[in-house]
């Protein structure tokens, strides 16, 4: 078996990629696009992947309780924003595109305490 990474912007074109992988690996990204870039990137990971091809992604969801505690949009001590995800919007981000293999939200551990976090596995329809 062979591993292959590729650096890409996942919200411009990726026509180059298509279908090419059986796997994308999204760890802490999809809470930095908000959503009006969503759909782009969602439709995006779905194009690079092959059919029946897994994307796992990890993102903070909307029960943590850091960086301001509530609301959608939060600010970071960098002074960058985040958007926080409930299970229910992603369900319908994915669900056109995906197979939800499992989507959930767990507890992860952070720099300096942990976060909740929504989980995903999904199968390229």
């Amino acid at each position: 078996m062979t591993c292959r990474f590729e650096v890409a912007d996942l919200l411009g074109d990726v026509t180059e990629f298509h279908a090419s992988f059986d796997f994308a690996y999204d760890w802490e990204l999809l809470h930095h696009i908000f959503p009006e870039d969503r759909e782009r990137y969602v439709h995006n990971v779905h194009s690079i992947l092959r059919p029946k091809g897994i994307y796992f992604s990890v993102c903070f969801s909307e029960k943590d309780c850091e960086f301001g505690g509530d609301g959608k949009f939060r600010k970071t001590p960098l002074g960058t924003e985040l958007y926080f995800s409930s299970e229910k919007e992603l369900k319908e981000l994915f669900g056109p595109l995906f197979n939800i293999l499992e989507l959930n939200t767990s507890e992860i551990p952070g720099k300096y305490k942990p976060h909740m976090a929504n989980i995903a596995w999904l199968e390229r329809k």
